[in-house]
This record gives structure tokens, sequence and C-alpha cells, in this order.
């Protein structure tokens, strides 16, 4: 089998190994979710064995475990190398900026193309508390974002890096990423997937700047637990910016808010390019660092 696996393209071999870690991150985590909802629906008690399930994996990617052949390959798949605080700052503050450029990218392109009114709902049952079925969100944004980044970022987007470059790896993973959401859009990928790769390239940007999974992670988390949120209590997902549908650019000519979000986004967006090669400048010393020892 050995020999086969290696025979596999690369970028094959990582969309593999990549979707073998998202399902055994995902799938425990939609088990314990779907009986939370089921049994004992006052209490957020899938938090407690999920959070040891993650700890697990976690430890297990990193190297632990068995067998001891694969250690080196699990930890350099993983790709969550530790960073000094200077990288650490700029990083998340190059990611925010990044994920700010977000807004205006979705303006325009709520003007450009039709985007989905509605997201796969957040259904939970009625009796079941507002702080329980926060803490289920909060939940599953941390396992979306150690699972997806580990998954993503790090055993698929690395290795086709190591054999590609940058830019064809975040193209690729950009692209798998969005059709692993499909079920959130299932008759809208074509005209979501710029939103995708927008979001590939923030993260994996990050990724490939510091060798590290680590600071995207943390804002993916985060930015998860803002979007769940908002469609929970508003039924808007993240890339809806007005409760109304846009007008199509094609079908009413432009107007001065799609000029409005075009401008802001050349103005956020060059800051995000600014950020992200300021982030480079700081990154080169502690990479430097590392090869002499």
């Amino acid at each position: 089998m050995l020999p086969l696996w290696q025979r596999l393209p690369v970028i094959v071999r990582a969309a593999l190994a990549g979707s073998a870690v998202s399902l055994a991150g995902i799938v425990p985590w939609v088990l314990f979710v779907t009986w939370n909802q089921k049994l004992l629906v006052r209490l957020p008690w899938a938090v407690l064995p999920t959070a040891l399930y993650l700890w697990l994996f976690w430890r297990y990617l990193q190297g632990a475990g068995w067998p001891r052949s694969t250690v080196e390959a699990r930890r350099t798949g993983l790709r969550a190398n530790r960073l000094s605080s200077d990288v650490w700052g700029m990083a998340l503050f190059a990611g925010v900026v990044g994920l700010t450029a977000l807004l205006p990218l979705l303006g325009v392109l709520s003007q450009v193309v039709r985007l989905p009114a509605e997201s796969q709902p957040i259904t939970v049952p009625p009796q079941m508390p507002f702080v329980t079925v926060f803490l289920l969100l909060v939940m599953a944004s941390v396992v979306a974002g150690v699972v997806e980044e580990a998954a993503f970022r790090g055993y698929m987007q690395g290795a086709i890096e190591r054999r590609h470059g940058p830019v064809v790896a975040i193209l690729v993973t950009g692209a798998l990423f969005g059709l692993g959401h499909f079920t959130h859009h299932p008759d809208s990928m074509l005209s979501m997937m710029p939103f995708y790769l927008a979001v590939a390239a923030i993260y994996g940007g990050l990724a490939y700047l510091t060798n590290s999974i680590l600071p995207g992670l943390v804002l993916h988390a985060v930015g998860d637990v803002f979007s769940l949120t908002r469609l929970w209590t508003t039924g808007q997902p993240e890339w809806q910016t007005s409760s109304e549908p846009a007008q199509l650019i094609w079908e009413t000519g432009t107007d001065p808010a799609f000029w409005g979000y075009l401008a802001t986004l050349i103005l956020v967006g060059g800051a995000a390019v600014w950020a992200y090669a300021t982030l480079a400048t700081v990154v080169r010393p502690q990479l430097s660092a590392d090869l002499r020892i």
C-alpha cells in the first residue's frame, strides 16, 4: 500500500490526508451535539467529551501515540509550530485586517453574483436554554478552528506548498474548503467560491508566512463564534451584509453603495497586503534563527 500511496500525485495525497483529518475531528462532535439535543437538553454536556476528544486528537496529530514510525510525519503535517510574541502579535493583526477586508468584498460580490439568501439553519430544541446553546456554539467554533486549520492549512496546504508553492496550495485548499461547505448552500457553490478562496488566502497566508497554523486557528475559532451566534440570533449567514438582497449591477447598473464597497475593499485590501508584508519581515529573523539551530 505504501508504494501505491507514494505514486499518487502530491495534491491527491494531501487532499485525502486532509479529508481524513477533517472527518476524524468533526464526526465525534456531530454525534455528541446530536445526542445533546435529545438527552439532557438543558445541559451543554457535549462540551466535555468533545473537549477531551479534541485534546486527544490534537495530541495524536502532534506525534503522540502509535505508530512511532509516523511521529515526525504527523508533527510536520500538523504544522503547529510555536511562535515568538512578536510574530504572534503581527500575525493576529494581519489576520484581523484580512478578515475585515472580507466585509467590503462581500458587498461587492453581492452586487456581482447572486449570493444565497440563507444558510443551513441552526435548529435547537425549544426547551434548550440560551446559555446551553451559546456554549455549544462556542464548542462548535473551537472544533471548526482546530480541525479545519489542522486539515486544510496543515496537512493539506503544507504538503502542496512544499511541492508546488504557496499560490497553488492556497488555491487548491481554498477550492476544497469551499466544496467542504456545500451543505450550507448546495445551489450556490460557484457564486460562493470567491468568498472561500479569500478566506483560504487569509488563513493560508498566515500559515505560509509563519509556518504555523496557530494564528489562523485562533482567528478561525473566534470568527466562527461571531458568525454562528449571528446566524442563530438573526438567521443571517456571515456573507449577508444586509437583510435585503442587493440588486445586481448587471440588472440595475452600479449605485453609490457598490462604489463605496469597492473603494473600501481597495483601501482595506491594501492595508491587508501591507500587514502581511510586514509580517513576513517580522518572521524572517525567527526563521533564520531556527535554521541556525
